[in-house]
């Protein structure tokens, strides 16, 4: 194949994450490709939210849901430990898959598999194409609960890519990459004008708070990854704080584990906000906080978050979990230890460099992330077709 001849390019991309639940790299990228994309978002089924068993558009971007491997209850999912067991219920997720392909004129050849889902790795490897890519957002094989055979279905794919996609270059040391693969780091971003573009009306919620006058102190993104103890410290140290926590918990048992943070006078957990809103929460924080979990998982991560925060023009105080935090030092702060974290709260508030905040983040758009994944696609589809 020939991409920069061909007038339309289908895309078929394997994702972790539901397009609709959870705004992450995934939706960013994709939606800013250019309009010669046509791209299938196979999404995984999770208990509890919404599905999409007949395809929505979301843009150039078709989304469908597919039930496979992951999406298995863990008690039952134990079984898949058993290979015959395991294959059979893949089987049946290839069937559906195959349906989708047809029915929505994915199953050319010359197609280009994207693969962020590694449960999906030995379908994926096995399907014809032009091109096949793995995008490194996260350590897949690091998550709580993955099951021993799931390295050899990342290092099945990996043997079949021509491209990998990282966000950082701890997590390309982890990965098992076959000789002459092209590995490209393009780390996360931001929608700067959604963060940037002042909103005069605050939640109800956080108007509340700000008639009180008490600064106001804020963490918006995934709760299974903050570090908890770190926010109790910080809570019982600065009682003359708000705390507010803005995101999902995907364990269901993260609420119950945390009764004693979540109960405390200070501390306010809101659940998931949609991303159409979350801008005018963020705005209104007197201080953004990052105390992410210092562990292998975020070491290798590379946090959006970090952008936002800064395009909404808001301080911002961080645990030292991970590299990519380097590029912000001097413009936010990073505190080596809890102590420090906690410590440092009262010079964060002071900090007034909103415009260098903003120039850092606006440098870090998802527009020109979107465009270099998408060159770096074009040009690996066409050195295959040489």
């Amino acid at each position: 194949m020939s991409s920069g001849r061909r007038d339309q390019i289908d895309l078929v991309w394997f994702s972790e994450v539901q397009w609709d639940f959870l705004s992450t790299r995934k939706q960013r990228l994709l939606q800013r490709f250019s309009p010669r994309w046509r791209i299938l978002f196979v999404e995984p089924y999770a208990l509890g939210r919404s599905a999409h068993w007949q395809p929505v558009t979301r843009g150039n971007v078709t989304v469908v849901t597919v039930p496979f491997l992951k999406t298995v209850p863990y008690r039952i999912g134990r079984l898949l430990d058993v290979e015959l067991l395991r294959n059979a219920v893949a089987a049946a997720g290839g069937l559906i898959l195959r349906f989708w392909l047809r029915r929505l004129g994915f199953a050319s050849h010359d197609r280009i598999i994207g693969l962020s889902n590694v449960y999906w790795g030995r379908v994926a490897a096995r399907m014809p194409c032009a091109l096949r890519f793995y995008d490194a957002n996260d350590d897949h094989l690091a998550f709580p609960g993955s099951p021993s055979w799931l390295p050899g279905y990342q290092s099945r794919y990996l043997e079949r890519c021509r491209l990998v996609f990282s966000v950082s270059p701890e997590l390309t040391a982890r990965l098992p990459l076959p000789t002459g693969i092209r590995c490209v780091e393009l780390g996360n971003g931001v929608e700067y004008d959604h963060f940037a573009t002042p909103l005069p009306d605050a939640p109800p919620e956080l108007a509340v708070f700000a008639a009180e006058g008490r600064p106001l102190l804020g963490y918006a993104g995934a709760m299974d990854w903050v570090d908890t103890e770190l926010l109790r410290e910080m809570a019982a140290a600065c009682p003359h704080c708000r705390i507010v926590l803005l995101g999902p918990a995907y364990d269901r048992t993260w609420q119950d584990r945390n009764r004693a943070l979540l109960e405390l006078p200070n501390v306010h957990w809101f659940g998931r906000i949609d991303y159409r809103e979350l801008p005018a929460w963020v705005q209104r924080f007197d201080l953004a906080l990052m105390p992410l979990l210092c562990d292998p998982l975020k070491r290798a991560s590379h946090p959006n978050k970090l952008y936002e925060y800064a395009a909404a023009g808001v301080p911002v105080l961080a645990i030292d979990y991970c590299s990519a935090l380097g590029a912000a030092r001097g413009l936010i702060h990073i505190a080596g230890t809890a102590e420090e974290f906690v410590a440092m709260v009262p010079e964060a508030l002071r900090d007034t460099r909103r415009a260098e905040r903003q120039a850092f983040a606006r440098a870090h758009s998802w527009d020109a992330l979107a465009l270099r994944m998408e060159e770096e696609l074009l040009r690996a589809s066409e050195r295959e077709a040489g």
